[in-house]
Formats: structure tokens, sequence, C-alpha cells
């Protein structure tokens, strides 16, 4: 991908965090990456075009950062599935506590969004099931899923920006607690 190309999904990203997925027009895009609409769909020939290349490029950084914690993606307990999902993965390239929930309403709408959604959920639930098998849960994927439930609520509350976040250092602990408690090994 081309360093231009790649410019302007990054500015696509910081609209749908900062202004709101409804703020994401290809004007809007062009304007915040300072070229014109012409040039824009030089890159991007329509919005379509644009999302679906905004989709592979989130999850092609997710999922090459989950590599990065671990090559042995089968072997990570719990605790560091934890550390993975309560940290910012990708060192804030996504403003991940502004982007998800806008993710979450245009999953709602764009069936390519909804799909980049559960593609990365998929992964995470299948990672968070081996280890829980692991660790002796009776139903790894119903907890995979509570914890997953758990683990993703925190950036609706206590994310950044929201009126909780002072807590969230007291609830990522609270969280990891809970889940150290019921899968001792």
């Amino acid at each position: 991908m081309s360093e231009r190309k790649l410019q302007i999904l990054q500015t696509a990203i910081k609209i749908i965090a900062d202004s709101g997925y409804g703020s994401l027009t290809m004007r809007a895009l062009a304007r915040e990456s300072g070229i014109k609409l012409g040039a824009l769909q030089y890159h991007f020939r329509t919005r379509e075009v644009m999302l679906r290349a905004l989709v592979a490029y989130i999850t092609a950084e997710y999922k090459k950062t989950f590599e990065l914690v671990s090559p042995d993606v089968d072997a990570l307990d719990i605790d560091e599935l934890l550390t993975f999902l309560l940290t910012d993965p990708v060192e804030g390239l996504f403003q991940e506590d502004r982007l998800w929930p806008q993710l979450w309403g245009m999953m709602l709408v764009e069936p390519l969004v909804a799909d980049l959604v559960d593609d990365l959920y998929r992964d995470y639930i299948q990672v968070f099931e081996k280890s829980l098998e692991r660790s002796g849960s009776t139903a790894p994927r119903a907890d995979a899923l509570l914890i997953m439930s758990m683990v993703e609520g925190t950036t609706l509350f206590v994310g950044k920006g929201r009126p909780w976040s002072d807590e969230n250092t007291t609830v990522f602990e609270l969280v990891r607690e809970f889940i150290q408690d019921k899968y001792k090994k």
C-alpha cells in the first residue's frame, strides 16, 4: 500500500474516532487529508472501496499486533490475553476508546465493518477458548464470550473521555482478579 493511501486511511480512522462514523464522507476525508476529492477518488474510487481498504488495514494491524504478542498464540495463558486486550495493543494508532464504539455502531449499517469486528472477535474468542480449555473450563466458548463481554464493556464505561475513566485501572484489576479466581490452575 502506498504511503499516501495509508495516510488517507489513518485520516479516516481519525474522523471516525473524533467525529463519529456519520462524519466519514468522501468529501470530509478529502478535506481532512488535504487533497481534492478527485485526488482522493484516484486512490479510492468510491466510499465502498475506501471502506474495504479501511477494514483490511485495521484487520491487518490488529492481527499483526496479536502475532507480535506471541508467535505461538495458542500457548498464551489467560493473563497474557487479558493484558493484550486491556492495554492498547496498537499503541494508540486506532484511538480504541473512541474508535471501537464507532465501529460497533458502523457494524449495524455497514456489512464490511460487521465482518471486520466479527473476524477479530472470532480470532480472540478462539484463542481464549483454547486457553480456557487448558485451564479446565467446562464451557470454554461461553466463558470466552463472557470474558470478551467484560473486556469490551470497559471501553464504554471506563475508556478515555468517559465519565468513569478515572476508575479504569481499578476496573481492569477487578476483571483480572475475577478471571484469575475462576480459572486458577
